[in-house]
């Protein structure tokens, strides 16, 4: 177990050091801002866990309980909008962990989608993403207004990309988008993260002969997609099992992202807001486990890693 002290002190000098050694800054013109990039990025993933109900309840912790290790925090909106600029920044941490892991050298990865919620489904009006978000179906939480993501997952629960649509969105024109950037890269979309040779286990969403040759042969990718039911005997049922079994980590890693980093809970009022804290909650998830792992502990026991 890490004290928070230490714990505070390792997230810092992680990031700091990352920032440093690959020269990422604030790419935006003006005065110099009052946190460097390090301690941005420090702070925008701290302030991801689940007990700060708020982006205006972290900051109160900040200026209580930081002051004497950011003595330099700026006014609430202005760290919003330098977390925000640092975007980027944060998305380049995270596929940092990535790496550092080895997490797309494992032999297959779980590839699923989540619901998002951004705002109370029974509230009336447009909301503040109107015309980006709107309402979707999810068998997790029936009716929901606000994006459709996507995440890859490997064997211990690593993030190894993450992307999002419209809650409307159905499951496979998302993967094609998803897989054809991880073969093809595009700069402004790094959230989907590395190409890799691993097979991808899906649910019965993704499913179809001419999706499934489609990946394999444009992308490079290799789906093993779920049957759907009325098709369940086309295997044996000990596949059926196994697969469900396999795809079960993509289960535990939503439920850290909702329970642990309160992912749906979020009321951001522009997309930028959304992305930020999307990138931020996945980082500290993967940091987590990075910890984990350098304390010999079970990846995502997450539970009693920090004493509070």
């Amino acid at each position: 177990m890490l004290d928070r002290n230490t714990f505070l002190t390792l997230l810092y000098v992680m990031a700091d050091d990352f920032c440093k050694e690959h020269m990422i800054s604030d790419p935006h013109p003006g005065p110099q801002t009052a946190l460097e990039a390090g301690e941005i990025v420090a702070l925008a993933m701290l302030e991801q866990f689940w007990w700060f109900r708020s982006e205006r309840d972290f900051y109160r912790y900040a200026i209580r309980s930081l002051k004497g290790e950011f003595p330099d925090m700026p006014s609430r909106p202005q760290f919003n909008r330098q977390v925000r600029q640092h975007w980027k920044t944060i998305v380049a941490f995270w596929q940092f962990l990535v790496d550092q892991m080895q997490a797309q050298k494992a032999i297959f990865e779980v590839l699923d989608s989540v619901p998002v919620p951004v705002r109370n489904i029974k509230r009336r009006g447009r909301g503040w993403l109107a015309g980006l978000a709107n309402i979707g179906w999810s068998t997790r939480l029936g009716w929901y207004n606000g994006f459709h993501g996507l995440i890859a997952v490997n064997p211990i629960g690593i993030i190894t990309g993450f992307a999002f649509a419209k809650a409307s969105e159905k499951d496979q024109p998302m993967a094609d988008t998803f897989l054809a950037l991880r073969r093809l890269k595009n700069p402004d979309l790094p959230t989907v993260g590395r190409f890799t040779y691993a097979y991808y286990l899906a649910d019965n969403g993704f499913e179809g002969v001419a999706n499934v040759r489609h990946w394999n042969l444009d992308y490079g990718a290799m789906v093993m997609a779920a049957l759907p039911p009325s098709q369940l005997d086309a295997w044996p049922k000990s596949w059926n099992r196994w697969l469900k079994s396999l795809r079960q980590i993509v289960e535990t890693v939503y439920d850290k992202l909702e329970n642990w980093f309160g992912l749906g809970r979020d009321r951001n009022h522009e997309l930028s807001g959304f992305h930020t804290r999307f990138a931020a909650k996945a980082a500290l998830h993967n940091l987590l486990i990075f910890l984990n792992l350098q304390l010999g502990r079970p990846p995502l026991a997450f539970a009693d890693l920090v004493d509070w």
